[in-house]
């Protein structure tokens, strides 16, 4: 997993582009999303997210997904849980204080936020993580989201 989670922070550029193709078609299927019901359609998208984003991220399932503000690295993946920047303790070779083995969150966050089209919102504060979404789809959420804030546009 952790080889394979190297490989989408370098390849951070692509995956904004994928994501950004993806968000379109997941935010245009809200009407059958709403038809179906959002409570019986999360079962199967988690159980899919959970298997994507698993392989690619090693993704943790938070609930608040920030990959694309992360530079495609997980910050859920950090041995203390931070969202918002390094500990302070990151080693001069770039590794975490808490696993030597492993090359800082933070640290490739930032590589592949250089990557990215839109990389400057690696500068963005994330909100505080509200621990009862874990295991729920952060997509869906997404989704809800983003047709909320389109709906008070209009």
């Amino acid at each position: 997993m952790y080889a394979v989670r190297r490989w989408s922070v370098r390849h951070a550029r692509f995956f904004e582009w994928l994501y950004e193709h993806f968000e379109s078609i997941i935010v245009a299927l809200h009407p059958l999303w709403l038809k179906i019901g959002y409570e019986r359609v999360e079962k199967p998208i988690v159980a899919v997210e959970r298997r994507v984003k698993g392989f690619l991220f090693d993704c943790r399932m938070c609930g608040h997904c920030v990959l694309s503000s992360t530079g495609m690295s997980c910050p859920m993946n950090c041995p203390k849980e931070l969202r918002n920047g390094p500990c302070g303790g990151v080693r001069a070779n770039g590794n975490c204080e808490v696993n030597p083995g492993m090359r800082c969150v933070w640290v490739e966050a930032y590589e592949g936020s250089r990557r990215m089209r839109k990389g400057h919102y690696i500068l963005d504060v994330q909100t505080v993580l509200d621990r009862s979404h874990k295991g729920t789809s952060s997509w869906l959420r997404e989704v809800r989201r983003l047709h909320d804030e389109r709906a008070r546009r209009d």
